[in-house]
This record gives C-alpha cells, sequence and structure tokens, in this order.
C-alpha cells in the first residue's frame, strides 16, 4: 500500500455516488490492489477482494476497517475460476449485488520467449486475462439487476512501452483493450460502463525488491514528463473516478497513468 499524507488525503476528492456501494476487486491483497481497496473503502464502499497473500491482507483490512466498514478477503488462486466465482458470490452474499468491479489481478514474472511452454503460456493466460473475463461474466447479472454498473480492468503499458522479457504477459495486458472495448459494447445498453486503467510503472514493494534498478531509475528519469514516482494511490484515484456516477458517459476508453512515459 502506499500512503498518502494527511494533507494529500484532505484534498483528493470524494465521490458521493460510491457512498455504499458494493466493490469487487481482484488481486486486491498487495501492490495496486490494496490501494484500490483502500481508496474504496474510504469512500464508503463494501468492499470484497481476493488474492493470495493472506498475511498482507490481514494488514489491509485491519488498516482499511479504521476507516469505514471493513473488507471481506476471500483467499484464492486467479487461475481458479470456479474459486473467482465463489469469491463474487460470497461478497454478493454479505454486501449485495456487485455495482463495481475492479479487475486488477496480474503476474508480470518476467520470462524468456524461448523458455516458454504450451503449459506455461496457459498458466500465464489464466493468471493474466481469464480471470477479467470470468469476473465480468459473474458481476453482470448482479449489475443487471441495479440497473448499470462499472467494470475496470487493468492494462499495462509495458506493451505500449514495447517492453521486453515478458512477452505472453505483454499479450494478455494488450488483450485488456479488446475487452474492455468488446464488454462495452456488448453491455453499454444495460448502463453498464466498462474502461481500461493502465498503470504505468508503479513503484510497489514488489518492484522495488525485483525490478527497479539504476538503468530502471534512469529511465524513468529519461521518460516521465512529470517529477516524482508514480504510486499505487494515484492509480486508485483513476479507479475511482471510472466507478463513481461522475464518469456516467465514459466508457471503451482507456486511461493511463504513466507520468507521461507513452
Amino acid at each position: 500500500m502506499s500512503e498518502p499524507t494527511p494533507t494529500e488525503a484532505a484534498q483528493f476528492a470524494r465521490y458521493p455516488s460510491l457512498s455504499g456501494r458494493t466493490v469487487f476487486v481482484t488481486g486486491g491483497s498487495s501492490g495496486i490492489g490494496a490501494d484500490i481497496v483502500l481508496a474504496f473503502v474510504r469512500q464508503g464502499c463494501k468492499v470484497g477482494f481476493t488474492g493470495r497473500n493472506a498475511d498482507a491482507a490481514a494488514r489491509l483490512v485491519a488498516a482499511a476497517g479504521a476507516g469505514g466498514v471493513a473488507p471481506l478477503f476471500i483467499q484464492s488462486d486467479a487461475a481458479d475460476v470456479e474459486a473467482l466465482r465463489a469469491a463474487i458470490a460470497q461478497t454478493a452474499a454479505q454486501f449485495g449485488d456487485i455495482s463495481v468491479l475492479v479487475n486488477n489481478v496480474a503476474n508480470d514474472e518476467r520470462h524468456a520467449l524461448e523458455n516458454v511452454t504450451p503449459d506455461d503460456f496457459d498458466w500465464r493466460i489464466a493468471v493474466n486475462l481469464r480471470p477479467h473475463f470470468f469476473a465480468a461474466q459473474a458481476v453482470v447479472p448482479g449489475m443487471r439487476r441495479l440497473g448499470g454498473g462499472a467494470i475496470v480492468n487493468l492494462g499495462s503499458t509495458s506493451w505500449k512501452i514495447k517492453g521486453k522479457g515478458y512477452p505472453v504477459y505483454a499479450t494478455c495486458k494488450s488483450a485488456t483493450v479488446g475487452l474492455t472495448r468488446s464488454l462495452a459494447r456488448e453491455l453499454g445498453p444495460d448502463s453498464i460502463r466498462v474502461n481500461t486503467l493502465t498503470p504505468g510503472w508503479i513503484m510497489t514493494e514488489k518492484q522495488l525488491a525485483l525490478w527497479v534498478d539504476a538503468a530502471g531509475e534512469q529511465a524513468m528519469r529519461d521518460n516521465h514528463c512529470l517529477p516524482g514516482r508514480i504510486l499505487g494511490s494515484d492509480v486508485a484515484c483513476m479507479a475511482l473516478f471510472l466507478a463513481a456516477d461522475d464518469s456516467r458517459m465514459v466508457t471503451a476508453q482507456d486511461f493511463v497513468v504513466d507520468a507521461g512515459w507513452t
């Protein structure tokens, strides 16, 4: 989680239309997902989220519970569609039909083209793209009962900047834009909006520990138009806008939060 300072938090927008709504976030136990969970709780939402890291989720639930309704954590593997469906059903049973879905779960583990086997390829698709589709499928009936809803699919600038070292991941993230646009047309008549939210290089604990080195720091200095580094809370702020009624006529679009890199 990237915490805004008290001064920054006081200046961030509040969206009255989000208060009391049920939100479901995949991959919300750490990183960008945790910031998204926390941001929705602070808006007065009832939030269910999945993830594998139970310890990190417990810390998030404790932190978020102090500022609103404690979120519901359901531990599950992103590649397990039945577990995902069960988690969505459990969240709806506890909090009511889901109004907002944030498809955040992903794994950007590096992999060389020549080392990818068919099973490995299928697993990466199962983690980075398949959950988005089946989570959307699962929440649509409830959104129709509510008279509308919002789906936010997390993308990545990895394919836009022609990043190397993760070809299957980049393929999945580019496909997310196509999924968004097709679902926006499919679900628009039901007043369900679907948008892509594309983060740049976000300074999560994982990225700092595994991938950010001197060369990466130089790349950010060379390519960011803005000073500073991008935090998960910056992405969460955009997710709130796309979920709120303030963006009621916004759908099928891709919103990039990358300090101007792409």
